[in-house]
Parts: C-alpha cells; sequence; structure tokens
C-alpha cells in the first residue's frame, strides 16, 4: 500500500463508508500488483469506480445535493481517466497503469475529505435529520 493512502476515512455515512473501504482495497491490490495482473487488477478498479461512483451520483440526483455538478465531473474525469489508461495497457504501457495506480491513491483522501464528507453529511441529514457521527480512537499517552 503506499504510504500516502489515508486508510482511516470514514465519514460516518455507513453506505459509502462501505464503498470507500473496498476502494481502499483495490486501489492496494492496483499498486502491489505484477505487470501480468495489471489488466485484470484494473479492470476491477474501473469496474468498482463505475459502480462507486454510479451510486454516489445517484444519491446527489435523487436528493438535489446543491454542489453535485462538481463532484460529478470529478467522477467523470476519473473514469475517463482509467478508461484511457486501460487502452494504454491493452496496447503494452504498463509504466502509464503504474503513474494511474500511484495518482489514484494520492487522489482519494483530498476527494473523500472535500466532496464525499459533504456529501456524507447530506445524506445524513436527509436520512436522519443530523449530522454524521465519527468516532475515532485517541492516541494513548502517558502522564
Amino acid at each position: 500500500m503506499n504510504g500516502s493512502m489515508q486508510t482511516d476515512i470514514a465519514l460516518g455515512f455507513t453506505p459509502m463508508d462501505d464503498i470507500h473501504e473496498e476502494f481502499l482495497a483495490l486501489s492496494a491490490a492496483l499498486q502491489r500488483a505484477s505487470d501480468a495482473e495489471l489488466t485484470a487488477q484494473l479492470a476491477l478498479m474501473e469496474a468498482h469506480l463505475k459502480t462507486h461512483f454510479g451510486q454516489e451520483d445517484a444519491w446527489m440526483a435523487q436528493t438535489a445535493f446543491p454542489p453535485r455538478d462538481c463532484h460529478i465531473q470529478e467522477h467523470a474525469a476519473v473514469l475517463a481517466s482509467v478508461h484511457e489508461v486501460r487502452l494504454l495497457l491493452a496496447q503494452g504501457n504498463v509504466q502509464v497503469c503504474r503513474d494511474l495506480a500511484r495518482a489514484l491513491a494520492e487522489w482519494f483522501p483530498g476527494h473523500a475529505t472535500h466532496l464525499d464528507s459533504a456529501l456524507a453529511h447530506w445524506m445524513c441529514k436527509q436520512r436522519f435529520g443530523a449530522k454524521p457521527l465519527v468516532f475515532r480512537p485517541g492516541k494513548l499517552t502517558s502522564a
């Protein structure tokens, strides 16, 4: 797993948190993949992203999430990049796939923190009438 990969990305909206955990696992697998495994791992990532982004886009559309356009456009741009890399990988360009794997790992924490957290907040307000709560264990320090 990439050292910059954020692993504690819980936002307090369980359906989204579950999708994000799956993304993190697939991202790690794509980064670790051998050259021979890249095509299959990239296909799994692309399928996941279509489902992942499709679900978030649907939540935004169904609930009239106010800042949805920017979020949906970012999803579309990532999917377009993944599709383009898949075509280049099929032509033997392994490095572009490795670059994408690293870029996805670096992109995701910011996306989750800035765009997805607002959507998680919105979804919890819509469903439960309250903001999401996320409990993170603190570091214990000796006195």
